[in-house]
C-alpha cells in the first residue's frame, strides 16, 4: 500500500526546489556580472591604448577658412585701426583730436563686437569656439576701455594719454583676451595639420625651444609656439605670428644667433620684439625661401602681405 506524502514532504520539497533555484540564479548571475566587468576592463585596455582622436572634420579646410573670414578678419580689421590711432596718438599731432580718435575706435571695437556676435562655431571645434568667445571679451573690453578714457583724453599730453591706455585694466584685459583667442586659432591650424601628418611633433610651448628644438618644428608648430609666448609675455602686436616666424628663421639662417650670442628662442623673440624688427608681410616675404615645403592652410593671412 502507497504511503501518502505528508504536508511537512511537500514543504520541504518546495523549499528545496526553491533553494536550488535561487542558488542556480545567483550563479548565472554572478556569472553575467563577472562577464560584463571583464569586457570593462578589457574596453579600457583597448581604449586606453588608442591615441585620442579628433572629430572628423573638425579643424578642416573648409572650417579654418570660415573662421577666418567671419570671426578673424573682422577682428583683425579692429586691430589694424587700433594700431593706426594708436601711432598717430602716440607721434603727438596737435591736429589730432584724441577724445575723437578714442571715440572711433571704441564704436568700431562695438561695431564688430555686435557681427560677431552674430556668428557662431560648430561645437565639434572647441578651439575655434573658444577663439570665438575670447575675441567678443576682448572687444567688449577694448569698447569699455576707451569710453572710460574718452572724457579725459584731450586733457593729456600724447605720453600720459599713451601711459594711461596702456596701464588701463580693461584695454590690458583685452589684449590678453585677445592673444588668447590667437593662440587658440593657431592652435586650431596645427590640428589641422594632424589630421594628415599624424607623426607630427608638437612642442609644448610652456618650454623654451632652443635653436636645434625650433629647426626641428614645421612651421604650424613654430606660429603656434609663438604665439603662446606672445600670450605669455602680453605682447599685443600689429603684424601676424608667422611674420615673427619668418624673422626667427631669417635671424637663425643669417648668423646673428651666433653674433648676438643668442642661445634659445625665447631670447631671440626678447630681441626682436624690443628692436622693432618685425612688419606686417615678413612672412610672405620670406615663405618662398624658407616655407616652400611648408604645409599651409589655404588662409589669405599665408599669402597676402596685408
Amino acid at each position: 500500500m502507497d504511503k501518502r506524502l505528508t504536508r511537512t514532504d511537500y514543504l520541504f520539497a518546495l523549499t528545496f526546489i526553491f533553494m536550488l533555484v535561487c542558488i542556480l540564479g545567483a550563479f548565472f548571475y554572478g556569472l553575467k556580472i563577472g562577464q560584463q566587468k571583464a569586457d570593462e576592463r578589457y574596453a579600457k585596455m583597448m581604449n586606453a591604448s588608442k591615441p585620442a582622436t579628433k572629430e572628423v572634420g573638425a579643424y578642416d579646410q573648409q572650417v579654418l577658412v570660415s573662421y577666418y573670414h567671419t570671426i578673424f578678419l573682422p577682428f583683425r580689421e579692429f586691430q589694424n585701426k587700433w594700431f593706426e590711432q594708436m601711432n598717430q596718438i602716440g607721434q603727438g599731432n596737435s591736429a589730432v583730436d584724441a577724445s575723437a580718435a578714442l571715440k572711433e575706435l571704441s564704436k568700431v571695437a562695438d561695431d564688430r563686437f555686435t557681427a560677431l556676435q552674430a556668428k557662431s562655431m560648430p561645437e565639434s571645434s572647441p578651439l575655434l569656439v573658444q577663439s570665438h568667445q575670447s575675441y567678443l571679451k576682448s572687444l567688449k573690453l577694448f569698447t569699455d576701455g576707451l569710453k572710460d578714457l574718452q572724457s579725459k583724453a584731450n586733457s593729456l599730453s600724447a605720453t600720459q594719454l599713451m601711459t594711461a591706455i596702456n596701464n588701463n585694466s580693461f584695454i590690458q584685459e583685452a589684449m590678453t583676451q585677445a592673444l588668447s583667442a590667437q593662440k587658440d586659432y593657431f592652435e586650431s591650424i596645427v590640428a589641422w595639420n594632424e589630421t594628415f601628418d599624424h607623426d607630427l611633433e608638437v612642442f609644448d610651448p610652456n618650454n623654451t625651444a632652443n635653436l636645434d628644438q625650433w629647426r626641428a618644428m614645421n612651421v604650424n608648430v613654430k606660429d603656434l609656439y609663438i604665439t603662446a609666448k606672445l600670450l605669455k609675455n602680453k605682447a599685443f602686436t600689429p603684424f601676424f605670428p608667422q611674420d615673427l616666424t619668418a624673422r626667427i628663421d631669417e635671424f637663425i639662417a643669417a648668423g646673428q644667433t651666433q653674433k648676438l650670442n643668442v642661445n634659445d628662442v625665447d631670447q631671440t623673440i626678447n630681441l626682436l620684439l624690443s628692436t622693432d624688427a618685425v612688419r606686417t608681410g615678413d612672412f610672405v616675404k620670406g615663405k618662398a625661401k624658407f616655407y616652400s615645403k611648408e604645409q599651409l592652410p589655404q588662409l589669405p593671412f599665408f599669402s597676402d602681405a596685408n
